[in-house]
């Protein structure tokens, strides 16, 4: 054992990852290049330039992104679902299944809440043909883009063929609603060739993903972005919050909205602080065993 146990501070809820690293008790590498996208790509370097507190210059012509100012909210969102829904998929080639809208908020005209509602009107409208389902705020649709927002371990899955199940659905996995049965109350979602079927009782799991908070697209990457530069609340507009948006897009980044809110994120290197008492920990048993 390291020392007496009872004489430090227990461990409680916090960055646990972040402090193992600053506790220098175990061995650490620092990854300082990224390797999504080309070196010569414009969403690399003006990733790094926003990493480094440097506003990029978006008089800049890159091929790979690009700038739209829009200084209304109604505009900026009108802009979104016209990108999304028309000009990515027909100007560039884009299938839409290939972008994913992300926004630092779920409020205002351009947070993820409403413009979910308009970018499903826009590729997935009603029709007498697709059944739906309707729970608290969310209306589930035949063809909607949908994620899951709690681990599951225990659904089960199974392949299309029926060849091949399993269990369990993630926190972040992203799936299409194929069918809704009013008779069983099950809602068949298809996760990359993984279908679910969920209980009506259990829709309360999944949240529609056409557009998408930033802080839920951590650890994932898509085809193209497009980022709603939307005002928010200032722990919601922060320097982390920009770049971890930037740097999800590996061949498309398109920001549409306010410089004047992209400088306030680039500004902003506030970071929520959460304190376990791990560093300490760790810190101490560095100590006694020196």
């Amino acid at each position: 054992m390291v020392g007496d146990a009872d004489q430090l501070p227990p461990v409680g809820p916090g960055s646990v990852f972040a402090d193992v690293i600053r506790s220098g008790a175990v061995p650490t590498v620092a990854l300082t290049e990224i390797f999504r996208q080309a070196r010569d790509s414009g969403i690399v370097r003006c990733a790094h330039s926003v990493n480094n507190g440097d506003m990029p210059d978006l008089r800049e012509k890159y091929p790979d992104l690009f700038f739209l100012r829009r200084q209304t909210e109604e505009l900026l969102a009108e802009t979104v679902t016209e990108l999304f829904s028309e000009r990515l998929p027909r100007n560039m080639g884009i299938d839409v299944s290939q972008i994913q809208v992300l926004s630092p908020t779920r409020k205002h005209a351009a947070g993820t809440v409403m413009l979910n509602e308009r970018l499903r009107e826009a590729v997935n409208p009603r029709h007498p043909a697709k059944k739906e389902k309707q729970l608290g705020e969310h209306v589930f649709r035949i063809g909607d883009k949908v994620m899951q927002i709690r681990n599951n371990y225990d659904i089960v899955w199974k392949s299309p063929d029926g060849l091949a199940d399993g269990t369990g659905v993630y926190n972040g996995d992203v799936g299409v609603i194929k069918g809704i049965d009013n008779e069983k109350e099950t809602v068949t979602v298809d996760f990359d060739d993984k279908l679910v079927d969920y209980l009506f009782e259990q829709l309360s799991e999944l949240e529609p993903a056409f557009a998408v908070t930033v802080h839920k697209s951590q650890g994932s990457e898509y085809h193209a972005v497009i980022l709603a530069m939307t005002a928010g609340a200032p722990p919601l507009l922060t320097r982390s919050v920009l770049y971890t948006a930037m740097t999800r897009a590996k061949k498309l980044l398109v920001i549409v909205g306010s410089q004047d809110v992209m400088e306030k994120m680039v500004h902003n290197d506030r970071r929520q602080k959460r304190y376990s008492g791990l560093k300490f920990r760790l810190s101490e048993g560095r100590e006694v065993r020196s």
